[in-house]
């Protein structure tokens, strides 16, 4: 009876304890419920103030027109408006890439013979009929392999000159005065190549030290990289200068900026692009004064731009780019929709369309006819430029008209004048490489590199002009300029590789 007595107030002891833990668990899950019933209070307060705000959003945007809708991030889906596919037309012609000029190498491939000697085919061995020759060809590329030069020079001191000369080979780079070189220096090619990877294809430097040491084992860094292509540029800027005088005597030149940065300084990039030659400028300054430096007192050709203010006082003809006029005209048509209804809108944009149309077609007239629909345009962008009696009523038709009676005369020059493009898209093609490169490089780091941009991607631009190979470009200007044999006139060299 004992050990039952024991055995019971054991068990007794078991469940008071669980009792306590059961207890004390329930007490917690009493807290938890409490801090999740106010969580759940909080939360559709939350809901009641979204779900108010939601609705007044959904009333204003009833209320809003269609235009000030808001719009996602991305773009909106284009129907494609030619539905032709691309490429040639059905059963065309096919076009392929022109036949090489020589050959290198000749090889034979021959077929397995039989027993008799006769052509056999190569998977059954059975004898081939009415064999034939052909000949494949074959265009690839040889790997690239570094070759190193050493020359082998002679140094003295002339008392003449006053200072240490030392022979040196037309293909070799100069040693920086003062400076005793005894490590090897980058060649014609390596530099030429290293600038048209920079310039021309926009890689980054540190893609172009890759690149070297990926095909032809050069083994460069990227900041040396950077000092060659700083140093081609004081090479070439005598070209440069030589440039500017070009095209200060085009008789058409068209002129367009972008943004550039230097250092994380905000500047502008100016181009230049004349008949003959392009040119590229980078200052910190986006007023009148630069285009007016670049261009010289003495300018009497037809300018060509936008209708940016800095170009109003230079004093010469110019020509105002009626793609930006039907651009504006477009864009303020779908901001305000009152506008697009109205005369001016409609009026406006024939008579553009139309000068346009005399443009192409004034090979097709005879001169009087076409000075008479000449002289009839104007007359009808006159009646816009001062509007109906007391004027035009609408904000952006008044705007408009203001503007073109500021630019009198210079939205007509392309037609009185041989050579003159309506439009400025020459030289906004001609920014459009900078403005890929400022994309991946994000500009320039130092005030040498904006030069060596600026000098290296005009003689680009203007090798392109002429149609020149790049390459060979860059090897002709530095190796003139090592053997001291700057030309007075760079066009002829362009002329002579064309």
């Amino acid at each position: 009876m004992g050990k039952r007595i024991l055995g019971l107030q054991a068990g007794h002891r078991s469940l008071e304890m669980e009792l306590a833990a059961t207890r004390a668990a329930l007490q917690q899950a009493r807290w938890r419920i409490s801090a999740l019933e106010k969580q759940l209070e909080e939360e559709k307060s939350k809901t009641v103030k979204a779900t108010a705000q939601l609705a007044e959003l959904a009333q204003s945007l009833e209320a809003k027109p269609q235009e000030q809708v808001f719009q996602a991030p991305f773009k909106a889906n284009v129907p494609r408006e030619n539905k032709r596919p691309p490429g040639q037309k059905p059963g065309h012609k096919a076009a392929h890439r022109p036949m090489p000029k020589h050959i290198d190498t000749h090889v034979e491939v021959p077929v397995p013979r039989d027993a008799a000697g006769k052509a056999s085919c190569p998977a059954c061995r059975c004898r081939l009929l009415r064999v034939k020759k052909h000949r494949r060809i074959v265009e690839d590329l040889l790997p690239a392999r570094r070759m190193v030069t050493c020359y082998h020079t002679t140094s003295g001191y002339c008392p003449s000159c006053r200072k240490r000369v030392e022979s040196r080979d037309k293909d070799q780079p100069p040693v920086p005065a003062g400076v005793d070189i005894h490590q090897p220096q980058l060649g014609i090619n390596s530099l030429a190549t290293a600038a048209l990877l920079r310039m021309c294809y926009r890689l980054p430097y540190r893609q172009i030290e890759q690149l070297f040491a990926d095909l032809p084992g050069l083994a460069i860094s990227a900041s040396g990289v950077t000092r060659q292509i700083q140093r081609m540029a004081r090479w070439l800027d005598g070209q440069y200068d030589r440039l500017k005088v070009l095209i200060r005597a085009s008789p058409v030149v068209h002129m367009d900026e972008t943004g550039w940065r230097i250092d994380g300084q905000n500047h502008w990039l100016w181009t230049m692009l004349g008949n003959n030659a392009a040119l590229y400028h980078i200052d910190k300054s986006r007023g009148q004064k630069v285009p007016a430096a670049l261009l010289g007192e003495h300018f009497d050709g037809t300018l060509v731009s936008d209708f940016y203010g800095a170009y109003a006082k230079i004093d010469c003809p110019k020509q105002k780019c009626l793609a930006h006029l039907l651009r504006e005209l477009k864009t303020t048509r779908e901001k305000h929709p009152a506008f697009g209804r109205g005369r001016f809108y409609w009026r406006l944009k024939r008579l553009v369309q139309q000068m346009l149309f005399l443009k192409d077609n004034r090979q097709a007239l005879p001169a009087v006819m076409y000075q008479g629909k000449l002289a009839k345009l104007e007359r009808r962008l006159l009646e816009l430029e001062r509007g109906p009696p007391g004027g035009w009523q609408e904000a952006n038709a008044k705007r408009l008209a203001k503007r073109l009676r500021g630019h009198s005369g210079e939205l007509t020059a392309f037609l009185k004048k041989e050579g003159v493009d309506p439009t400025n898209n020459a030289a906004e093609r001609a920014l459009r490489p900078a403005v890929v490169m400022r994309k991946i490089s994000g500009g320039s780091r130092s005030d040498a590199g904006a030069r060596a941009t600026c000098v290296l991607m005009t003689i680009l631009k203007t090798a392109m002009q002429h149609r020149c190979p790049l390459l060979e470009t860059f090897q002709i200007l530095l190796t003139a300029h090592w053997a001291g044999e700057n030309p007075a006139v760079l066009s002829d060299i362009f002329n002579k590789m064309a």
